[in-house]
This record gives C-alpha cells, sequence and structure tokens, in this order.
C-alpha cells in the first residue's frame, strides 16, 4: 500500500500554479508523444504559448512504481499514462488525483469530441470516465475476401455459421483461423467474445463481482466451443508453438482465412512487403453472434490501449484550454501524424484514408456500447493461467472443465 497526499505539489495541485503542460508517458508510445508535440507547433499553439508542453518518458515496466511515488508526494504532473494495471488508476481517482472528464469536457463543450464506444470502454475499465482514449482499438475477425468469394462463404452473422465458413475454408485447404498459441490471448478473446453474446455485455463483469463463476455451465460452455474449433483443426497444426509474428505471416501470406486481432494490426496489413494478400483484399467482421443469447455484435470488442490521465489537482484555465484542444484536435492529428485510430471524432476528415481504416473509424463512430476481453477484469495470477492454458485447451490436453476451473481458482 502507498499513501497518498492530500495537497499537491510541482503539478500544480492544491491550489499552486501549474507553470507547464507536463506530461508523464511510458516511453513505449511514441505515437502519443508524437502528437503531442504537433498539436503544441500546430492546432494547440496558442494554448502552448500559454503553456508549454514538457514531455516526460518512463519506462512502463516503471510506471505503476513512479506513479505510486509520485502521488504520495503529491507531485503527479499535468497528464499522466494510466497505470498498467485498471485498479491503481482507480485507487488514485478515489484520492482526487484523478479529473472526472465527463464533468470537464462537459463544462468544456467538449463533451461529443470523445467517441461514445470509447467512453463506454473507459468506464468498463476504470470504473468512470477518468482516461483519455489517445488510441482506440476495436477486435474482430479479419478474413481473406478473395476466399470468401471463391468458396461461396458469405460473412458469417452466427457463431453456426463463422463455424460452416471454417469448414469450408478447411475443406480447401487453407487453414481457417491464424491465432497465436503461444501468447494465449487470441485464443482466449474468442472465449470472452462468446460468452459477450451468449450470456450478455456483462458476463465477465459478474464473475468480477462474484455473482456468477467461470465454471458454471453457461461459462463452461463458451471454453466448449472454442476447444471444438481446435477438435476440429481449424487452428492448423502446432498451434501452441506459434508466435505473433507467425500468425500474422499465416494471414497476410494466404496461408489461413481467418485471423482475430484488433485495429492495431492496420499497419502490418498496409506493410506492402509483408502483406501479400492485398490491403484491399482483407474485410473486417464484428464477433458473430450466438443464437438465443443476450449480447449481440454491435457490441464490438475494443481497448483503448494505455490511455492517459489528467492530474484532478492540476485543471485550472490553462489546462483546461489545453484539454478542450486536445478533444478538438486529436482524432484528426493523430491520424495524420501516427497513422492512429483514436477514441476521439476526426472533425477534419483526412484525405486519402485507407478504406479499411475508414471502416474502422465507421464501425467506432456507429458503436454505443463496447465490450472488454476475456481477463480484462482479472487478477494478474488469473490472466497468466488463462493465456498459459489456452494453447492446451484447443489441443484437447486439458477440457474446457478443466481449464475454467483453473482459471477461477485463481480468481478464488
Amino acid at each position: 500500500m502507498f499513501a497518498l497526499a492530500a495537497c499537491g505539489g510541482t503539478g500544480g495541485g492544491g491550489g499552486d500554479a501549474v507553470d507547464s503542460f507536463s506530461a508523464f508517458i511510458n516511453v513505449e508510445n511514441d505515437a502519443a508523444q508524437a502528437t503531442l508535440t504537433a498539436l503544441a507547433e500546430g492546432a494547440c499553439t496558442s494554448e502552448n504559448e500559454a503553456l508549454p508542453l514538457e514531455i516526460e518518458t518512463v519506462p512502463q515496466t516503471n510506471l505503476d512504481q513512479q506513479l505510486q511515488l509520485r502521488a504520495g508526494q503529491g507531485a503527479l504532473p499535468v497528464l499522466y499514462s494510466a497505470g498498467n494495471a485498471p485498479a491503481l488508476t482507480k485507487t488514485l481517482a478515489e484520492s482526487g488525483n484523478v479529473a472526472d472528464f465527463e464533468e470537464i469536457l462537459t463544462g468544456l463543450d467538449a463533451i461529443d469530441d470523445v467517441q461514445p464506444a470509447a467512453v463506454s470502454t473507459i468506464e468498463a475499465l476504470y470504473g468512470g470516465f477518468n482516461a483519455l482514449p489517445l488510441e482506440y482499438n476495436i477486435e474482430g475477425i479479419w478474413y481473406n475476401k478473395a476466399y470468401f468469394e471463391d468458396f461461396g462463404i458469405a460473412v458469417p452473422e452466427t457463431w453456426d455459421e463463422l463455424v460452416d465458413a471454417a469448414a469450408t475454408l478447411q475443406e480447401n485447404d487453407i487453414t481457417a483461423f491464424s491465432a497465436s498459441g503461444e501468447q494465449g490471448w487470441p485464443l482466449t478473446r474468442l472465449i470472452g467474445n462468446y460468452l459477450f453474446r451468449s450470456i450478455g455485455p456483462d458476463a465477465l463483469q459478474a464473475v468480477a463481482d462474484g455473482e456468477a463463476e467461470l465454471t458454471d455451465p453457461e461459462y463452461v460452455e463458451a471454453a466448449q466451443a472454442v476447444a471444438d474449433l481446435g477438435a476440429a483443426g481449424y487452428f492448423g497444426q502446432g498451434v501452441g508453438s506459434i508466435t505473433d509474428d507467425v500468425a500474422t505471416n499465416q494471414f497476410l501470406n494466404g496461408s489461413a482465412g481467418m485471423f482475430y486481432m484488433g485495429s492495431w494490426a492496420l499497419s502490418d496489413f498496409a506493410d506492402v512487403e509483408q502483406n501479400q494478400i492485398g490491403y484491399d483484399n482483407i474485410g473486417f467482421m464484428p464477433f458473430p453472434n450466438v443464437e438465443g443469447g443476450a449480447g449481440d455484435s454491435s457490441q464490438i470488442a475494443a481497448n483503448v490501449g494505455l490511455p492517459i490521465t489528467m492530474n484532478a489537482r492540476s485543471v485550472d484555465e490553462n489546462t483546461e484550454a489545453w484539454l478542450s484542444c486536445i478533444a478538438e484536435n486529436w482524432g484528426t492529428t493523430a491520424l495524420t501524424e501516427a497513422n492512429r485510430v483514436s477514441g476521439f471524432v476526426v472533425n477534419e476528415p483526412v484525405s486519402d484514408t485507407p478504406a479499411l481504416t475508414q471502416e474502422v473509424q465507421d464501425r467506432i463512430a456507429d458503436s454505443e456500447q463496447a465490450v472488454l476481453w476475456f481477463e480484462a477484469l482479472f487478477s494478474t495470477a488469473a490472466t497468466t493461467t488463462s493465456q498459459t492454458n489456452a494453447a492446451p485447451l484447443v489441443s484437447g490436453s486439458i477440457t474446457a472443465e478443466e481449464f475454467m476451473s483453473l482459471v477461477q481458482a485463481d480468481l478464488d
């Protein structure tokens, strides 16, 4: 545990004057740094003149420790990357160190500059609108359009149709799904999505709240459905040893017909040397519905990467001006400068946006509610157990009941 100071320090909290628009960002997030710098030199020039941008970086592995230390000293900067664990941001919020963006952006008449789906994702992760979606990734199934057309496969709208599509691909000597069993999460993502479609968008929140357990029959059903894909051979040979890079290459060289992944993969798709099937040959479908389920495919799985939050003790006229400028201009600037889709509205359309990128933006804009992923609300131990045992699940080494029991044991 750590103590959180009740008064601010150099970050400007507790009534101290803010003399810079300080941003403490994990060093790996170069896109956020580039976009902030571009705003300071462009759309937010006047805000930067009044309150100069100062960026400090920290390795992501040291982020949580540094946030705890600075919070205890009352020295959090104006902006800072949210902790690796959502629980840390919740703790900081409870101690008055996190701004309420719902309140502030509404007061600035800038709340409509944030996509509702992004707000939904942040609220589900952090318990409130207390982080900014500098990037926003939707997840789903990317597919090879030519294979679907050649083999007469309609884009699946239900789980049963997805299984039929997989069978057709296999019959034509194409691996149905490319997935990294080594990492595990591309497989457990399928379990989570099945649960969101069958039980509903609150399926895993119920587990986190102790109202349900993963060993309940309706939860085991999801693990069994994914295990059945493996038993049918739809992940190909040796899925447990397939890395993320190999899985991506399998899809982009035409070895596999479908690929569950987030929209961050757009950068790989745009790589003409890596992408042998052609950018325009890639389609996207949200995870399909489970017949009779309480969820539906409009509730697309999403994440906000590692977002940034704001020190509540640093809120003043100048920092609010910066925040308003960010809300209005981030969507366009991030797309232009870093080729990143964010959770902000693109208020100034960007010319020559690739069709697939535009489709991702349109789906985000049209989505009112997002869902998380299988391990989003799990402990670190349960997350490791889940992802480590995903490959054994689809290879038949363990049963669906055993898989869910192992994860639940860590949650307990």
